[in-house]
Parts: C-alpha cells; structure tokens; sequence
C-alpha cells in the first residue's frame, strides 16, 4: 500500500508540476546532478541506486519532485521583484551606474530621433530610397520602445519598453495607465483577459527562467561549465523577456484603445467627442480614480434603466 501510493503521488507530481510549471526548476536541479556526476563520475550514483531498495528509490523520486516544486514555488514570488531589477529599478548603491546607463539611452534617443526626422522629411518629399525608407520603419518602431518623455527613461531596454507602454494611455488618452488599469481590467471581455494573462505570463516565465540561470553558476563548485552555461541563459532570458515585454506591451496598448470607454460608461463620466476634449476628460477621470474630487463638475450621466 504505500508504495502503490508513493508511485501514485510521484505520477501527479511529475505530471501536473515538473511538466507544466517547474520548468527552470526542473532544469536548474538536473543541471546540479550533471554538475556532480562530472565532478564525481557516474559510477558511484550507479553503485548507491543498485544497492537501495525499489520503496527507498520512489521517496527519493518523491522527495527530488518535492524539492524541485517548493524551490520553483518560492522563486516563483520573486517574479515581480526579478522584473523591476530588470527593468532597471535599482538599489540606491547602484545610482550612479543606473544615471549613467539612462544618459547612454537618452543619446541613443536623441540620435535616432535626429536620423528618424531626417528620413521623415525626405519621406515627405518622396525622395527617399528603399533602404532609407527600410531605415526609417525599424527606427520608427525602436522609438515606439521609448517613452515619450525623456525624463522617464529607464536604464535598460525591458524597462523602457514597459515605460513607454505606461506612458502611452496618457499621452493619447490623458488616462495613467498605473492608476486606471485595474479599473479597465474589470470590464474586459474574458477572451481579452486571456490573452492578456498568457502574454504576463510568458514575460514572468522569462524573469524567472533569467534567475534561475544565475543560481545555476552556483554549481561551479563542481563544474567548470556552469558559468557559461548560466551566463548564456541569463542572456537567453534577459532577450526572451524584451520579446514578451513587446507582445504584452502592445496587447495593454490595445486594451486601452478598444475598452477605455467602457471604463467612462462604468463611473458614468460624460464620453469625449474629440481628442482634444478626450486628453482633459480622461485627466480628470485620472485624478477622480486616484484622490475623488469634492466639486459639483463634472455632472455624471444618468444611469441607464434596465
């Protein structure tokens, strides 16, 4: 009998977490146990297996299962933290290294932005060549990677891209996007959500997978290879995160440009009927969200009877 259920809790282990959650875990673990045998050769693994009964060998199973799902379940809370690190909110020890990398991305703005207005002009005059014209279409998406206001600019790529996606509801919209998305997020359709959550997700996944690269250099102690191996997953991650930071960036974007009026229908604040009107009332909807106004402006709309 409790064999019967030690293989039987190793199965739902192996299946429902090592497969689907514990990925990195998973690799991070098994590289510490190719780490060792490099170290210490396969012979005496093999030896210790042979001579341990078949019941000892499935709680070891069990407890090497248990280990990979407590460790990536703890990492796992890191997440957010491993993000902002990434995207350059740092520590104030490393304040001057943080200003010095946002200097370098602000010349790099400026001089896109420079080359961008240059090959706009002769766009306009329909003097441009089609390499100029294949020049002028990447700079114009890298500048999309940046946000609108320089002095909101992050030391790193991933945080850049995510400002620039913050920054964007309000300089079309006058909404904050820090302060109006959990209201939006409400009112979305589940099929919106969805699609929103799988694109966190994988971003997550990436910040997480870029940790768990670095932890991997611990197993130096037995092989040389770790700190490549770490340093190039490190690398693999830090790239896979800019990728999904892209994809999620533009889904939020989106979700702005189709749904935000669903969010002036819901607190019953009168609908813009131009840009112009749009950027001041979504302002005011901005600083009613976070602080209320005590005023008789603006009149709510009536509620709608059902």
């Amino acid at each position: 009998m409790p064999t019967k259920f030690l293989e039987s809790l190793g199965g739902k282990l192996a299946e429902n977490w090592a497969a689907n959650i514990l990925t990195p875990a998973f690799v991070f673990w098994i590289g510490g146990l190719l780490a060792w045998v490099w170290r210490f050769g396969r012979k005496p693994l093999e030896d210790w297996l042979k001579q341990q009964p078949e019941s000892l060998l499935i709680v070891v199973m069990v407890s090497g299962l248990l280990i990979i799902a407590v460790s990536g379940f703890v990492v796992q809370r890191f997440d957010l933290f491993i993000l902002r690190f990434l995207e350059g909110y740092w520590s104030a020890w490393l304040l001057p290294l943080r200003r010095w990398m946002i200097q370098q991305k602000e010349h790099d703005l400026k001089r896109k932005d420079k080359r961008w207005q240059t090959l706009a002009d002769k766009k306009d005059q329909q003097v441009i060549t089609n390499e100029e014209l294949e020049e002028y279409v990447t700079l114009d998406g890298q500048l999309m990677q940046f946000p609108s206001q320089p002095n909101r600019l992050m030391p790193t790529k991933l945080g850049n891209i995510l400002r620039a996606a913050e920054s964007r509801p309000y300089d079309k919209y006058g909404l904050d996007a820090v302060i109006c998305w959990s209201r939006l997020w409400l009112l979305l359709p589940d099929g919106v959500k969805k699609e929103l959550q799988e694109a966190r997700s994988n971003l997550n996944t990436a910040a997480r997978f870029w940790l768990w690269s670095l932890l991997f250099i611990v197993w130096t102690v037995w092989a040389w290879w770790a700190i490549p191996a770490g340093l190039v997953g490190a690398i693999f991650a830090y790239y896979w995160a800019v990728d999904a930071a892209s994809i999620y960036c533009s889904l939020l974007e989106s979700a702005f440009d189709l749904y935000r009026l669903e969010l002036y229908k819901s607190l019953r604040w009168r609908i813009p009927i131009n840009p112009k009107q749009e950027q001041e009332l979504g302002q005011q909807l901005t600083t009613y969200l976070l602080r209320g106004l005590d005023g008789d402006r603006p009149i709510f709309t009536p509620l709608k009877e059902k």
